[in-house]
């Protein structure tokens, strides 16, 4: 799966611990221009909409070969990516702005993994 479904967002606002969230995506691109269409994707988000929702890029690095998973586990790219909060997430997902660039990480992706992580307290 590559988009993100209303119930999934819905969901995701409705668990809120509270607080920032840091939204790990593991992707795997497709091979026929799927990294430079992410870039697009990434560029299209950074003047306005990253400022507008907080955001910000935690770490982003390329993936290798998976040392502990199964077979296929290997992705193409690691981004972790800040929110002040799901709340800001969630809305950033329904910007009509972000949706006139969101086909573009669709086109550039075979399969992701989004997931939300909340800091571990000690």
């Amino acid at each position: 799966m590559i988009e993100i479904d209303e119930r999934a967002l819905d969901a995701l606002v409705t668990d809120d611990p509270g607080g920032p969230v840091v939204m790990l995506n593991l992707l795997r691109f497709r091979p026929d221009g799927g990294r430079e269409s992410y870039q697009r994707y990434a560029e299209a988000l950074a003047p306005s909409i990253n400022a507008r929702y907080g955001l910000s890029v935690v770490y982003l690095g390329d993936g290798g070969r998976a040392l502990v998973a199964e077979d296929g586990q290997a992705w193409d790219m690691v981004v972790l990516v800040r929110y002040p909060d799901r709340q800001a997430f969630a809305a950033m997902i329904r910007d009509p702005e972000y949706q006139a660039v969101a086909h573009l990480r669709s086109e550039a992706l075979v399969e992701s993994v989004l997931q939300p992580t909340t800091p571990f307290a000690a």
